[in-house]
């Protein structure tokens, strides 16, 4: 095995299998900032990310001899970050996420008012996101905000792949009149 085989995130999986405490930390340190954002969109609330993204991880630890790399380690670990998601909110709601802090990246090559429209279309786009349903919703974080594509998407969701694109069709399309509504040209891709 060359040196970057026993680094991929397959093989950190097949050494966490073994019982490799430090392919495990590997894996979370690689991973857990992915995962947290992701459930923090889900559930809004700091805290519960934060146990969630742990969680996720002490169940890589169980789970790691049962994976079999049908798909990427990221999407794993993100199909068992929204199981464990829905189940924590059906045991309980908090306050909305405020995803500023984690979009609010400015380009320092923007003058002033160019950065202020920016921000300003920035947070309508992202209350109109934060409007749409859940499945809605879901869809277009895994895509815009975690870079999944329709088939990796659909496994994460436990859906068929026409079900994902008929979902983001309709998605980016109510983004799309939402922002037009607004004053902004719809500039979603």
């Amino acid at each position: 095995m060359s040196g970057s085989d026993q680094t991929s995130d397959a093989a950190l999986v097949a050494r966490t299998a073994r019982g490799d405490r430090a392919a495990l930390r590997l894996l979370f340190m690689r991973h857990h900032t992915r995962v947290f954002r992701f459930v923090m969109r889900q559930t809004g609330s700091e805290t519960m990310a934060d146990e969630i993204a742990n969680e996720v991880f002490l169940e890589v630890w169980r789970q790691a001899p049962r994976f079999e790399a049908r798909s990427q380690v990221s999407t794993w670990l993100l199909g068992i970050a929204r199981f464990k998601a829905l189940s924590a909110l059906r045991k309980r709601r908090e306050s909305a996420l405020d995803d500023g802090q984690a979009e609010a990246i400015e380009d320092s090559a923007d003058t002033p008012e160019v950065a202020t429209m920016k921000d300003d279309k920035a947070a309508a786009l992202r209350s109109f996101v934060n409007a749409l349903s859940e499945e809605h919703r879901t869809v277009v974080d895994l895509a815009y905000y975690h870079g999944k594509s329709v088939s990796e998407i659909g496994e994460i969701l436990s859906v068929p792949v026409a079900t994902v694109k008929t979902r983001m069709f309709y998605a980016r399309k109510k983004l799309g009149e939402a922002l037009q509504a607004a004053g902004y040209d719809r500039g979603w891709p």
